[in-house]
């Protein structure tokens, strides 16, 4: 056997090795691009493209070998050189990076994903966000109430003008605003003595304190009754979203991706990011991107962006949300293999004199 024969054969075993790493990822991005595409039709494009896009390489290694009779020279690197960008540049390194960035982070993604969603969910289901915001409102009314007290309180010992003055009666009536009830009215009697004047603060305390709890009953009643017409939706969700966490945990601890799981936890998560949409006004958003992703129209989920390499890219070149991941070494990675492979490829089937 000669050494150009022997050249070529390890030009042709090595283009097959690397062609068939390249050409797999590419065949799954495409399937997870399009789910109802056959595997056979993703990996016939795949095969074509990959073939084609070498072929191109080689039009370039061959016009620029000055060893070699040809014509047109400078057509056929045009045409190389078109068909790579073509080919290779957009279709093969971007979907190979896809792929390989995607089983990275397929799995970590998907379950903060369905955490995520559940907890939104949960906000729905238990009626937090009413209930939190009734706290809240309970407890300003609180600090208002207790605070004119105590100018109530201070205006009654007011050495000037001791008793219940027209400043007394004013803060009365803010209280009663406050509290949404009848003006309270002055009590009658002396309160000149510090005695009266104690058993007169003493007095209001207790009336203003059961106005106050009239009011906290009211607005507990209110809360009950703002509880969302989805809850029971919400529950059910819930539990799916339950199972699909320790399918996904179970997958994770195996070490493994299985892109059926993936996926069917992003049609899981559809249903839950539309009824947390149908209920945005129950829910407590961590952040302001929370909020403008769930309440998206159409709804597209973070596992769901996963899954396309044109939102994988995008969200790449445009946000950090996947600083720190590693996407450009496996951009690196991409073209690595690929570059092996065209080397191969023109090892195996280069011109020679």
């Amino acid at each position: 056997m000669n050494n150009n024969s022997t050249i070529k054969i390890v030009g042709l075993v090595g283009f097959l090795a690397f062609a068939a790493v390249s050409c797999w990822a590419t065949s799954e991005s495409l399937h997870l691009l399009l789910p109802s595409w056959p595997v056979i039709f993703c990996w016939a494009v795949t095969i074509g493209f990959f073939f084609i896009a070498s072929w191109g390489t080689k039009m370039i290694v061959d016009s620029l070998n000055q060893n070699i009779y040809m014509e047109k020279r400078g057509l056929r690197l045009i045409g190389g050189v078109l068909v790579v960008l073509f080919f290779w540049l957009v279709c093969s390194m971007p979907t190979n990076t896809h792929t390989f960035f995607y089983r990275q982070v397929a799995s970590d993604v998907t379950t903060a994903d369905l955490s995520t969603t559940k907890s939104y969910l949960t906000d729905i289901s238990e009626n937090r966000k009413t209930l939190s915001d009734y706290q809240l409102e309970v407890e300003k009314v609180q600090r208002e109430v207790n605070s004119k007290l105590i100018d109530l309180e201070a205006e009654i010992d007011n050495p000037v003008n001791v008793g219940d003055g027209p400043k007394a009666k004013s803060i009365l009536y803010e209280i009663s605003q406050i509290l949404r009830c009848k003006p309270i009215e002055t009590l009658s009697g002396a309160a000149s003595s510090p005695q009266q004047r104690e058993a007169r603060k003493k007095a209001y305390r207790t009336i203003v304190q059961n106005q106050l709890e009239a009011y906290v009953a009211d607005l507990a009643k209110s809360a009950d009754g703002k509880k969302s017409g989805d809850a029971k939706l919400a529950t059910k969700a819930i539990k799916q979203i339950s199972q699909m966490q320790a399918v996904i945990t179970d997958m994770k601890n195996q070490g493994n991706i299985e892109n059926d799981k993936i996926m069917q936890s992003d049609v899981v998560m559809q249903n839950g990011y539309t009824i947390v949409k149908n209920n945005s006004g129950a829910v407590n958003f961590q952040n302001k991107d929370d909020e403008v992703l769930y309440t998206a129209d159409p709804i597209v989920t973070k596992t769901h962006r996963l899954l396309s390499v044109f939102d994988v890219w995008k969200d790449w070149l445009t946000t950090t949300k996947y600083d720190g991941h590693g996407f450009i070494f496996w951009v690196l990675i991409s073209i690595l293999v690929d570059i092996a492979a065209f080397i191969f490829f023109d090892m195996a089937f280069k011109k020679r004199d």
